[in-house]
């Protein structure tokens, strides 16, 4: 056991993961290290927020995944360093894992843009703890105002603010509406539908930037068919706990939901090496950081420039790509053999915007509608860990289509001093 290459793979999200599943059949000791026990499949977290689904549908333990493999060790911590030198991570709890390989998947963070103190007004949507907490403002909000008789009162409680205009700010947006629209609202008695008002606020000049025009034009009439108030050439001057301050108008909210932007893992840090105004590493063609070929950088964290010379975007599946590619350079290299080069395959980008309605780029073929929304439903379940995972997604998604009904409306913060530890009311 002696004898076999040690990796170190930090970060259990899809870099991660592809890299140690491709590599746990080899004859090589790999350790995963995360500060967070479960694999979380991010694309879904909007719909935990908006109480499609429950949080254990998009997370799996990742000891549960590795339980057969016997040379997978999972380690539970938060990697704090990294000696280059010594071939050697450093973890909070003081302790230290040595490495032949180390591969860097450690994900992103959100990018506030300086502006930290607006984190505990506009959440971000990255962990299970974020989607809960921004479900649980909704459903507050919506229990406030049903209370209230003034309709003037009730006003900031229906009113939402998405800030950007990427996927994950469209598919919140989109998924707000619905219910905003046609599914909680019938059990709130105090409540009319024309009440509530949904704002997407972007700083750029079209949603969804970087996809073909017409799809984004496409995503922003869906949106304002389904109420959405599309915002768009409007940066946020200031975030406040009572709303939204822009340019030249004020949303009064609690509920501001942040999607506009993310950077890099401050683990890179550590590094020292060049790093881009992301925060991202600048790493070479084999994925590695300049000057140490045994020290590879994937995912959200990595700064790889596609065939046009444009970084590679933060999704999905650049990461699985990524760990894939590892896998066969470190076996290859194990076994004498020559590596080629990464070189990305684009299988496309798309984008849900709501029930039966969604924009896809599949290799120049751009659709919309059912067919797309069709073709992103299957493509997510597909990459669900589990059969598990899977089946109870699909359940719950068609009984949403068939019902219109939201099955995860719970409220389980309870507040300070309250009994917690009765049955009785």
């Amino acid at each position: 056991m002696k004898n076999r290459p040690e990796i170190v793979i930090v970060g259990g999200g899809f870099g991660g993961i592809s890299a140690a599943k491709a590599l746990r059949k080899t004859n090589c000791n790999i350790t995963l290290v995360d500060k967070r026990n479960h694999h979380l499949f991010q694309p879904l977290l909007y719909q935990v927020a908006t109480a499609a689904l429950s949080p254990g549908d998009i997370a799996v333990p990742i000891r549960a995944i590795f339980g057969d493999d016997k040379n997978v060790r999972t380690v539970l911590g938060e990697v704090v360093s990294i000696d280059k030198t010594n071939k050697r991570i450093h973890i909070s709890d003081d302790s230290s894992i040595d490495f032949d390989y180390l591969i860097l998947a450690p994900g992103a963070i959100y990018n506030y843009f300086g502006n930290e103190r607006w984190k505990s007004h506009a959440p971000g949507l990255k962990t299970l703890k974020n989607a809960l907490s921004v479900r649980e403002r909704i459903l507050i909000s919506l229990e406030e105002a049903d209370k209230l008789d003034d309709p003037q009162d009730r006003k900031k409680y229906l009113t939402y603010a998405v800030i950007g205009a990427g996927p994950t700010g469209v598919e919140m947006a989109g998924a707000i509406a619905e219910i905003a629209k046609r599914n909680m609202m019938r059990d709130f008695r105090n409540i009319e539908i024309e009440e509530t008002e949904i704002f997407l606020i972007e700083a750029a000049e079209n949603v969804l930037n970087g996809y073909p025009e017409d799809l984004s034009n496409k995503a922003k009439s869906d949106l304002e068919e389904m109420g959405v108030k599309v915002l768009l050439n409007n940066p946020v001057k200031s975030i406040r706990e009572d709303g939204v301050e822009l340019e030249n108008s004020f949303i009064e909210t609690p509920n501001i939901i942040w999607a506009a932007g993310v950077k890099a893992s401050p683990l890179l840090g550590s590094l020292d090496c060049n790093l881009d105004k992301m925060g991202r590493a600048f790493v070479e063609e084999y994925l590695n950081i300049p000057d140490h070929d045994s020290i590879f950088v994937i995912g959200d964290a990595a700064h790889v420039k596609d065939e046009d010379g444009q970084p590679l975007p933060a999704l999905a599946p650049v990461a699985l790509q990524q760990g894939k590619y590892l896998a066969k350079l470190i076996k290859k290299r194990e076994s004498g053999k020559k590596t080629s080069s990464f070189k990305y395959v684009d299988k496309g980008t798309m984008a849900t915007i709501g029930r039966a309605k969604a924009v896809a780029d599949i290799r120049g073929l751009k659709f919309s509608g059912f067919l797309a929304w069709m073709l992103w439903s299957v493509i997510h379940i597909f990459f669900l860990i589990g059969f598990r995972n899977r089946f109870r997604v699909f359940a719950e998604w068609m009984w949403h289509y068939l019902t219109f009904k939201r099955g995860v409306r719970l409220i389980t913060n309870e507040p300070d001093g309250s009994q917690t530890d009765s049955d009785d009311s």
